[in-house]
């Protein structure tokens, strides 16, 4: 295959990749809708659980089709592998609980912080050095979220608090994947992610769980099947171009949330809210930029989770 030839299949690849990622970013803004929906009716405890359910399959499948499934547990760091996963449920609990009284856009405006936090857990945890620009950016993309909780905006109440608490677990779970990926390949991390997520979730859920309706069960298969489709997406698009690449277009989340949130809930995000959400997406993006250029791979794009889009 020639140069020419080579170059236009990459850049077939990555516009592929990029329209993979959009569609992701939509199924997972349906899947946040629907779950929204959900726990105004069930226990968060018990959707998470049976949202985990089809993730569980969806990683654990993946996993076995790479090899034996034990084979997948031998891990070089067995302890992080399993604090991974626990900070994977609560990130999901955290977040399903939030879902109950944030509205969409303003929970999905509340979550773009996560690379944000990423940034800086990865000067401990990681021994990263992160240079005054990157540390500028972090406090202006707060100071974007003080904007969405001011007085006269978001309340800062129960729910205000688990969506940043989410964002905190997802972001040292994100630094944990990029450690253990240095040690463990990935379907020993997604063994470990799914079989941890599924013994917590259903070891709580069970004793939240009550009957559900035809109506709630279908919404139940909805978001599981949204949960496995957006991740598979996710997944192709990753092995099509680089994942810094990617990570940009997934900032449609925040767009599309405030469509969905008005569209289903009849809620429209305030003006200065509106801003406060930019001023935290334009940080994000600033801060993976600067990361580009130094030639890393920002934390920020790992494959996004249930319960982070």
């Amino acid at each position: 295959m020639t140069s020419n030839a080579q170059a236009n299949v990459a850049g077939d690849n990555v516009r592929l990749g990029i329209t993979l990622v959009l569609i992701s970013v939509v199924v997972f803004g349906i899947q946040d809708a629907v779950s929204k929906m959900l726990v105004q009716d069930y226990s968060p405890f018990q959707i998470s659980m049976m949202r985990y359910w089809g993730f569980a399959a969806f990683s654990l499948i993946l996993v076995m089709r790479q090899g034996p499934i034990g084979r997948a547990f031998s891990s070089r760091a067995p302890m992080l592998q399993i604090l991974r996963g626990v900070l994977l449920v609560g990130d999901i609990w955290l977040f399903a609980m939030a879902l109950q009284t944030v509205p969409l856009a303003e929970l999905q405006a509340i979550s773009l912080i996560y690379p944000l936090l990423v940034t800086l857990f990865a000067i401990p945890f990681l021994g990263e050095k992160v240079g005054p620009f990157r540390l500028g950016a972090v406090v202006v993309g707060f100071l974007g979220a003080m904007v969405i909780v001011r007085p006269g905006g978001l309340p800062l109440d129960a729910g205000a608090l688990y969506a940043v608490l989410s964002c905190s677990f997802y972001a040292f779970y994100i630094v944990l994947t990029r450690k253990v990926g240095k040690l463990d390949t990935t379907a020993t991390s997604m063994a470990y992610t799914g079989a941890v997520g599924l013994l917590m979730t259903s070891a709580v859920g069970i004793f939240h769980w009550s009957p559900m309706d035809w109506r709630g069960v279908g919404m139940v298969v909805v978001v599981a099947s949204t949960t496995c489709l957006a991740h598979g997406l996710m997944i192709k698009a990753l092995s099509l171009a680089p994942a810094s690449v990617l990570q940009p277009f997934s900032y449609f989340s925040l767009p599309w949330a405030i469509f969905l949130s008005y569209v289903v809930f009849n809620h429209l995000i305030d003006p200065l809210s509106f801003v406060g959400a930019a001023v935290i997406a334009a940080a994000g993006l600033v801060v993976m930029a600067r990361e580009r250029l130094r030639g890393s791979v920002s934390a920020a794009a790992e494959t996004p989770l249930p319960g982070k889009e």
